[in-house]
């Protein structure tokens, strides 16, 4: 039996080891993280872009003691379509893709590199990393792209759940939070984001790196079709988001305070706030339904967009 064992862990490691090129040079790292940068950048602006209108619309429950439904969330989408037009359904996805362009960007390619420095420090390499380092790979992804662009995120939680006469634009936002409420405010809410990305970031590319080695393993292709890829990316979404979402309440909670009338306070006291005004369930989990329409499309089409650009500009390089 451990033979068995051993002789199992030497094939994975030089089927690793088989996978990728050798080591390359300085030139050509820099170019890979560009590609990386790239195809995670028009990954997240594609995935972002599809499901604005139901993002704002699970902000603006999020932020409200008013209990959600679907009827309601659908509701308030087509009052919201009569009242201000179509591309108000969109208002806000500006200040998104001025954080999302830029997170996603930094996510995957964070991803990346953190696979080759977990892989050479395990003795592993990129896919073939065993399950706890591809865990951590996505959590400190996740973590760093966070810790970077949080500012944006919270501009873009302002826009979505105000009417557009309080802010005319991204900048006006910074201006006034900075004048009205002081810096450390667009910090605000920042500690919920960063212990909700962990789970949410390390069990999305986790699940999504899984399913792509057993699809690997089990069907002899290199590659899933893009189709496959879409049906992985929405695993890892409802899996990540299911997980983290009680954290992404308290965030929006804790961020959209000096507009929606609720004290600034700490994570412990949001929660209990929460939780005692709405319910356990129906507080932290308010809007979770519209999460899983939402959430497997968008990192469906992430996912599936950036290994996609990633094939494409291999080919081109090449």
């Amino acid at each position: 039996m451990g033979n068995g064992v051993k002789e199992s862990t030497a094939r994975v490691r030089e089927d690793a080891e088989a996978i990728l090129p050798s080591p390359v040079n300085s030139k050509s790292d820099h170019r890979q993280v560009l590609s990386s940068l790239l195809s995670g950048a028009l990954a997240g602006a594609l995935a972002k872009t599809a499901v604005a209108p139901l993002d704002r619309t699970k902000i603006i429950f999020q932020v409200s003691s008013k209990r959600f439904s679907a009827k309601e969330a659908f509701r308030l989408l087509y009052f919201t379509y009569l009242n201000e037009g179509f591309f108000s359904l969109w208002r806000g996805n500006s200040a998104t893709m001025v954080r999302v362009v830029p997170y996603a960007a930094i996510q995957f390619s964070a991803h990346e590199e953190y696979k080759r420095i977990l892989g050479r420090y395990y003795g592993f390499r990129g896919e073939a990393l065993p399950p706890g380092p591809r865990l951590l790979a996505g959590a400190l992804a996740g973590t760093t792209a966070a810790s970077l662009t949080y500012p944006l995120d919270l501009v873009r939680a302002r826009m979505a759940v105000t009417p557009k006469e309080m802010y005319s634009n991204i900048f006006h936002v910074f201006v006034r939070i900075s004048r009205e409420e002081g810096l450390k405010t667009l910090y605000h809410g920042f500690t919920p984001t960063v212990l909700g990305v962990i789970p949410y970031a390390g069990l999305s590319f986790f699940t999504y790196e899984t399913l792509k080695s057993l699809h690997r393993e089990y069907s002899g292709r290199p590659q899933p079709y893009p189709f496959e890829r879409m049906i992985f990316g929405a695993c890892a979404g409802l899996i990540g988001q299911s997980a983290s979402y009680p954290l992404d309440v308290v965030r929006r909670r804790m961020q959209t305070a000096g507009v929606t009338g609720h004290p600034h306070a700490s994570i412990m006291h949001t929660l209990r706030a929460i939780v005692r005004e709405e319910g356990a369930v129906r507080g932290l989990y308010k809007g979770l339904s519209m999460n899983w329409l939402k959430g497997p499309i968008a990192v469906g089409i992430s996912f599936t967009t950036f290994d996609l650009m990633q094939i494409l500009l291999r080919h081109l390089q090449s």
